[in-house]
């Protein structure tokens, strides 16, 4: 108050939860505050009149940039003209009032503001801290639990002010006195009467306030009692406030969760007993919010969400160590291991992190242990369970169920979420662990005419069916619905039918909300001007959007908010997709005229639709793009069956296969190596067998196939015998998939946690620079000098014989362009610690990125693509520069290590130019044929023609030694090397044929890339044509690929 009423400059306020806005309005109240924003189609006029008559003005919701319409009054421009002070706001001239205010606020929550913006404003945080929360919600519950006990605070405190501003009147009225007085005081009997009577008064004041005093602390005593409650809610609070970096449709309101702190204090069950009512009352708000949370996020949030909760609610209590819980999430920041890992069995990466974990308290001699007890930690490691697996001698009995959590994290990282799980269940209890299902009506009962109800969408789902079957039943059906799908040009048509809705007291739905993005900032105001007063009470809104940073935060804040994924599992899948339109009608499924052949080849599509949704959890070794297929691309492919068949006597197989696999699901498919797998899928569902052979199985363990032609129900029957969780051999793939998928969970919930931590570290800030300037100083130590190109260019001219000259040196230009990136930004990171230069923004995300062990996306922005975490990333970084240096040093190598590469394709278009120059032949004909070497091979001299290449891993099988050939993956182990391999160039014509694979090569695990301005994928190398003794759909379905560099 004292910054906003003193500052020479108008205050910007940071507000995300309204307080400064509740506070302006609340001050400003008799002064006829005008309340405008930029969105408004008459804002300017507003300002002109309030400048004008003094009024005082309120601007919300302003963004990170500010209308330059704004300056003059933010700089205060004024000057004299005939005599009055005026001041120029666009193209009109107007007089400027000495009474006028001006308040500006933004709900964004950590805004960045340009330079030329800041010096223009007194910018002031309203973030609501912890310790004010506390104090506002300890106020609610004794005002509510001991409505006597507050009255009476609240008069002690009116009381306190009167009373000290009589004193303050009595000692100004002795100084007028004393200052007046002439001549000897004494003799002024006027005096003398009026010092006399303010001591009087100033002692009844004294006494007063003394008791004032002695009542007061036993009304503070009292309300302490109820810390506990408000303390534990304001930690659950800036839990939830925190879940908009993981989502932007993530938003809840101060207002909206003191309602329901209200509610959880009005509906819990009372007890006399202070202590026995504050666990009653923290259990039931704790379960009310979560429920409450729960049903506006998706499926892969709920367990996540829970957890913070735990873990805040424990980190309050002092119970979790604060670098214990930054290691669960990062698994430590570290460059060089100078410990030899001590068994083949125990990957580099859990060694690794097994070692940095040594270095906390808690973890004091376990490397050494861990090096002498091989059998107990080995059972750990192979376990299917290891939560169940007690912990080696000692060990069990001395780590929390939190540090074994940690311990888990490093030797099965794929086995966390059923860790987690149990923590949560053991902490909190398993209605944490069970996330309430999708309720409708009881999203519906806690709106209002003016609270909008927002279906948060996500591939697959569908909210429609639903929400038009509830208005049917609540009698909005027909008429009593409006629905319209926002998009261009449709803003006009949705407000004349909000206005309708709103007289009238009829539902309206608008879908696809984030299509709209120009059009939100007016559904925003149409939100705000809602009046319980001037809106029929049977108004409802219904809004439907996929996540969108554009999404209007007031609607989210004060929203009902709800997700309705499609359901997860094959068996659940397939269920609903028997349950759906059309199949559901028994007219349809039983009209066809081929009815067996119908049957059969609708349960293989059913079949399909579930699998290639399925796939998905596999990340890129089920697809390399996560495909939005949906119940549409269902519906128009069980008609078109239906279609076929009733037309044709034959069944079309190709025609079908076609239309489904190419157009409606195919035609959302632009990666062309997953083009393949879309139609091997599709293949073992549209084919003769599924029809004609009873005995035909969908998968070896012979548990899925298609029933005999039977009816409706018997379908239903028999997919309720499926297993609820399917195994990967159910989806053609080996069963380490499984460990794939849980490990990418895994990252998924470490990755999210981290993004609600901020830039936070274990400690203070001192130990995070400590951290910083360790690990920064490191890096820099370790780098090499910066290639010189043209020492390099003297030494190896460009040749016509020899391509590699040139691909060497544009090697180390684009090298000495991220290594000058990595020294400047970790030079500047270290000036900025010690506060030599401004820490930039750039810097700060440098700064997060290390403490998190990340690589900083400013690096990423320069650099090769990579998913190494930092300490590995920078090992990598260097050994590429070795190569290159070695390479410069020593001459062309005889084997090149083809992962080191910055950009593979100049090197690989190097390989076939030689040879085209060598023979004279058009580059354009050229391909080339892959022979892989046996480990003994000399590689004293290279080869020929082509070139040796090494460095490769395999991804989803493993390479056969003895018979050359890709065979199955062993259990557990998920990559395997690659022996070196012959790259000989030939005319694509002289290209032997034989049994092969193309395997594509990948430069990362991620698989999808973006393409470049060069016309070459981000991420995609080329294909290899590689020995197999299998069928080629077989290696396809398995997602088998070969990767330059792992995420270790």
């Amino acid at each position: 108050a004292i910054v906003v009423s003193n500052s020479r400059r108008w205050p910007l306020m940071i507000d995300p939860q309204g307080q400064a806005n509740k506070w302006i309005k609340n001050m400003e109240k008799t002064s006829n505050l005008h309340t405008i924003k930029l969105t408004d189609a008459d804002y300017v006029r507003t300002l002109e009149n309030c400048i004008q008559f003094g009024t005082p003005v309120l601007l919300e919701d302003v963004g990170e940039e500010l209308d330059p319409l704004l300056e003059p009054i933010l700089l205060k421009q004024t000057f004299k003209q005939g005599g009055a002070i005026c001041i120029r706001l666009g193209d009109s001239t107007i007089e400027y009032s000495k009474d006028f205010r001006f308040y500006i606020t933004t709900k964004l929550r950590n805004p960045h503001y340009l330079p030329e913006t800041s010096v223009k404003v007194t910018l002031l945080n309203f973030m609501i801290t912890p310790e004010g929360l506390e104090d506002q919600l300890l106020g609610i519950v004794v005002a509510r639990e001991k409505p006597e006990l507050e009255e009476e605070r609240n008069e002690l405190i009116i009381q306190s002010a009167t009373n000290q501003k009589q004193l303050k009147e009595i000692e100004d009225k002795i100084l007028e006195v004393l200052s007046s007085s002439e001549g000897n005081i004494l003799e002024d009997e006027t005096a003398i009467q009026v010092l006399s009577s303010s001591k009087v008064l100033a002692n009844e004041i004294s006494e007063k306030q003394e008791v004032a005093a002695v009542t007061e602390k036993k009304i503070n005593e009292t309300r302490q009692e109820y810390t506990p409650i408000s303390v534990h809610s304001s930690v659950l609070f800036f839990t939830i406030s925190d879940l908009a970096a993981i989502d932007p449709m993530y938003q809840y309101s101060l207002p909206w969760f003191i309602n329901l702190f209200i509610n959880a204090i009005d509906n819990s069950e009372a007890n006399d007993d202070i202590s026995k009512r504050l666990v009653i009352l923290t259990d039931f708000f704790t379960e009310l919010l979560y429920r409450n949370i729960c049903r506006s996020l998706f499926e892969k949030d709920k367990l996540l969400f829970a957890f913070l909760m735990c873990c805040n609610i424990l980190k309050n209590q002092k119970k979790m160590n604060e670098e214990e819980w930054r290691f669960l999430l990062t698994g430590g920041v570290g460059l060089d291991n100078p410990h030899k890992n001590p068994y083949t069995w125990l990957p580099v990466k859990a060694w690794d992190e097994i070692c940095r974990l040594n270095d906390l308290k808690a973890f004091d001699g376990l490397r050494q242990h861990f090096v002498s007890h091989e059998a107990g930690w080995k059972a750990i490691y192979d376990s299917s369970d290891p939560t169940e697996v007690p912990m080696p001698d000692h060990w069990d009995a001395k780590m929390t169920e939190f540090q074994k959590m940690v311990m888990v994290r490093c030797l099965r990282p794929d086995k966390i979420t059923p860790s987690v799980q149990s923590f949560v269940r053991n902490n909190l209890g398993a209605v944490y662990v069970e996330p309430p299902p999708f309720d409708l009506p009881g999203s519906f009962a806690d709106s209002s005419n003016i609270t909008p109800l927002i279906f948060v969408l996500s591939p697959g789902a569908d909210p429609m069916v639903a929400l038009m079957k509830f208005a049917d039943d609540q009698g909005f059906g027909g008429s009593k619905l409006s629905s319209l799908s926002l998009g261009q040009g449709q803003g006009p048509i949705a407000v004349k039918m909000l206005e309708n809705a709103i007289k009238q007291g009829t539902w309206v739905v608008l879908q696809n909300c984030h299509l709209s993005v120009s059009w939100m900032p007016t559904l925003e105001k149409i939100c705000d001007d809602l009046l319980p007063d001037t809106t029929h009470s049977d108004f409802r809104l219904w809004l439907t959007s996929y996540p969108s940073p554009t999404f209007p935060v007031p609607i989210l804040q004060n929203g009902v908010k709800m997700t309705n994924e499609p359901p997860k599992g094959l068996r659940m899948n397939l269920v609903r997709s028997y349950l759906a339109d059309p199949i559901c009608d028994a007219e349809f499924f039983n009209s066809c005229k081929q009815p067996k052949a119908f049957k059969k080849l609708l349960f293989g599509l059913c079949f399909f639709h579930a699998t290639v949704q399925e796939r998905r959890q596999f990340g890129p070794l089920g697809w390399n793009i996560p495909y939005e297929f949906n119940e549409t691309d269902l519906r128009i492919s069980v008609q078109q069956l239906h279609m076929f068949l009733n037309q044709y006597e034959e069944l079309p197989i190709d025609a079908i296969s076609y239309l489904t696999g190419e157009c409606n699901y195919g035609g959302r498919v632009t990666d062309s190596h997953d083009r393949r797998v879309i139609i091997g899928i599709l293949e073992k569902f549209y084919n003769l067998p599924i029809v004609n052979d009873d005995k035909y199985v969908f998968s070896e363990s012979g548990k899925y196939f298609a029933p005999k032609d039977g009816e409706y129900d018997s379908y239903l029957e028999y997919i309720k015998t499926l297993p609820l969780l399917a195994k990967p051999e159910v989806f053609n793939m080996h069963s380490n998939a499984d460990i794939t998928k849980d490990q990418k969970e895994t990252n998924m919930l470490f990755d999210s946690i981290l993004l609600t931590e901020g830039t936070g570290g274990g400690g203070g800030a001192g130990d995070k620079d400590e951290v910083l300037l360790e690990v920064s100083g490191g890096i820099i130590a370790k780098l090499p000098k910066s290639f010189d190109t043209e020492a390099a260019l003297r030494k190896y001219p460009t040749a016509y014989k020899q391509s590699m000259n040139t691909v060497l040196v544009q090697e180390m230009g684009r090298f000495n362009v991220l290594l000058n990136c990595v020294r400047s930004s970790l030079t500047n990171l270290q000036k900025a610690i010690k506060g030599l230069v401004v820490m930039s923004q750039e810097l700060e995300e440098v700064a997060a990125a290390v403490l998190n062990g990340k690589i900083p996306e400013l690096w990423q922005g320069n650099s090769y693509p990579s998913l190494k975490p930092l300490g590995s990333y920078v090992n990598d970084l260097i050994q590429r520069l070795k190569f290159l240096q070695d390479w410069y040093d020593d001459g062309v190598p005889n084997v090149f290590w083809i992962s080191g590469f910055y950009f593979t394709q100049a090197f690989i278009t190097g390989v076939k130019q030689n040879y085209a120059r060598k023979f004279t032949i058009p580059i354009d004909t050229l391909g080339f044929d892959y022979e892989v070497m046996d480990e003994d091979t000399s590689t004293e001299k290279p080869p020929e023609d082509g070139a040796y290449v090494d460095g490769l891993f395999v991804d989803g099988a493993r390479w056969c030694r003895t018979r050359k050939v890709f065979a199955e993956s062993t259990p557990k182990i998920l990559f395997d090397t690659m022996p070196m391999i012959w790259m000989k160039p030939m005319k694509k014509l002289e290209i032997p044929e034989a049994p092969i694979y193309w395997c594509p090569v990948y430069k990362t695990s991620e698989r999808r890339g973006t393409l470049s301005t060069t016309g070459h994928s981000t991420n995609f190398v080329i294909d290899m044509r590689l020995a197999s003794d299998k069928p080629e759909m077989h290696w396809v379905l398995r997602g088998l690929a070969l990767l330059c560099q792992l995420d270790d």
